[in-house]
């Protein structure tokens, strides 16, 4: 698995031959390793919950939807399901009894995935992994919205035609192993690249528009995700391919942390590649052009930065930031290294959209140790402590300092909105509290 440098996809010794093999912890490992580049666990296991076994509570345009159990439990998961069903599930989005699923299921990205490793994927779920006997939840979506026929006449007019992932002429093996990781298995997209009115995202691929992963037009469960293309602002532009090794496999690196949803993917999945998998990503992700080429590149400017050394904190949201943000971030905005993110020129902090700015300081937010670092990185919560009106202050503030000139300035409305939505703040302890003992417990 650790040799795979120079394949398209993983079981080059044919998983397709391997696939009925119940034997051997080896085989396992292998099949397992594609269950944790597609982040399977991520949405189909609750926080401290039986993995697979479903029930995640996940917020739509149109309500809430839970995972399912895909344990091979043939009562409640997919113990049931032949290879046939499995795939038809997975690639197609239809249910063994014939229903379309929820396109929260991104069946689009995953129609990419090989033969083979659709096989060892199978295998994994119907060998590897316990049986569940967890009922599936049903969704909390009002009628009518809630019929699933209407879903299969969407399927078919708007979801993407995919085919499996196919190499081109004379590409570069690594990568080609990058791309099929990104398009596929990884499904990078159904996050990174903004969707259409009817909510299939605009590109699945780079060949259909620089539209794919150039970020989300619209916050997921109060985050929004990055740009991953070429943009020197708001993108990977300013990031090295090392960078982006060093960020896919620990969660961090010298110029931000993850957080928000993408903890979750360094947690299930990222952590888990092989070097030779995340330089292979990182290689792809780096050829990527620019999704707006009339972005100015980011400029750095150190005025605030010295008003602050002298004690001038007039501008407003600086003596918040000095309070409550400096002693980790300075006040120069530099963070530290792989610990406390950069915030002078963070793609997020750049970025259009302030949801994340805002949604973490109110949240705060904590990035458990992974195998490359076991340290965790936890920023707190400022929401039991700053009103609307001082973390408008101090978000502004940061996306106007050091060099920093991101969009609209943000209001207190605008934090109130985030502060007063229960899809997003769904328990009032994420806000933090004065005594220790009420703070939510770190998981």
């Amino acid at each position: 698995m650790k040799k795979l440098l120079s394949a398209l996809f993983l079981g080059s010794v044919a998983f397709a031959a391997l696939a009925d093999d119940t034997s051997g912890s080896d085989l396992i490992k292998r099949r397992e390793y594609l269950a944790k580049a597609g982040d399977c666990v991520a949405c189909h296991t609750t926080e401290g919950g039986q993995p697979f076994a479903g029930g995640l509570k996940m917020v739509t345009p149109i309500g809430a939807i839970y995972s399912t159990n895909i344990t091979p439990d043939k009562a409640n998961g997919i113990g049931d399901y032949t290879l046939e069903d499995f795939e038809n599930a997975v690639r197609k989005g239809v249910a063994k009894n014939g229903q379309t699923l929820y396109p929260a299921m991104p069946f689009p990205s995953y129609a990419v995935v090989s033969d083979e490793d659709m096989k060892a994927l199978y295998a994994y779920f119907m060998h590897g992994v316990q049986p569940v006997a967890q009922p599936n939840r049903d969704s909390d979506i009002p009628w009518p919205l809630s019929m699933r026929w209407p879903l299969a006449i969407w399927r078919t007019a708007f979801a993407p035609k995919v085919q499996p992932f196919a190499g081109k002429m004379n590409e570069d093996p690594q990568l080609a192993r990058g791309r099929y990781l990104v398009e596929g298995l990884g499904h990078c997209g159904a996050c990174h690249t903004p969707r259409s009115i009817t909510m299939q995202e605009k590109a699945m691929n780079n060949d259909e528009g620089n539209a794919f992963l150039s970020g989300s037009a619209a916050p997921i469960d109060g985050w929004t995700a990055s740009n991953l293309r070429g943009d020197d602002r708001d993108g990977l532009g300013r990031w090295s391919e090392d960078d982006l090794v060093q960020f896919l496999r620990t969660g961090r690196n010298d110029h931000t942390a993850v957080f928000g949803g993408m903890t979750d993917v360094v947690k299930h999945s990222l952590q888990y590649l092989t070097p030779e998998d995340a330089t292979a990503i990182a290689k792809y992700l780096k050829s990527l052009d620019v999704k707006d080429s009339s972005q100015p590149a980011f400029k750095t400017d150190d005025s605030v930065a010295k008003a602050l050394w002298k004690g001038d904190d007039s501008k407003p949201g600086a003596a918040v930031y000095v309070d409550s943000c400096a002693a980790c971030h300075k006040t120069d905005g530099t963070g530290y290294k792989r610990f406390f993110p950069e915030l002078k020129g963070n793609p997020v902090v750049l970025a259009k959209d302030p949801t994340s700015l805002i949604h973490i300081v109110l949240t705060g937010n904590t990035l458990p140790g992974v195998i490359g670092a076991p340290s965790n990185i936890t920023m707190p919560a400022f929401g039991w402590r700053l009103n609307n009106q001082q973390v408008a202050d101090v978000v502004n503030f940061i996306r106007t300092s050091w060099g920093n000139t991101a969009g609209d300035k943000v209001t207190a409305d605008d934090v109130k909105k985030i502060r007063e939505d229960k899809n997003v703040i769904t328990d009032k302890k994420q806000l933090g509290n004065m005594n220790i003992e009420m703070l939510t417990p770190i998981q």
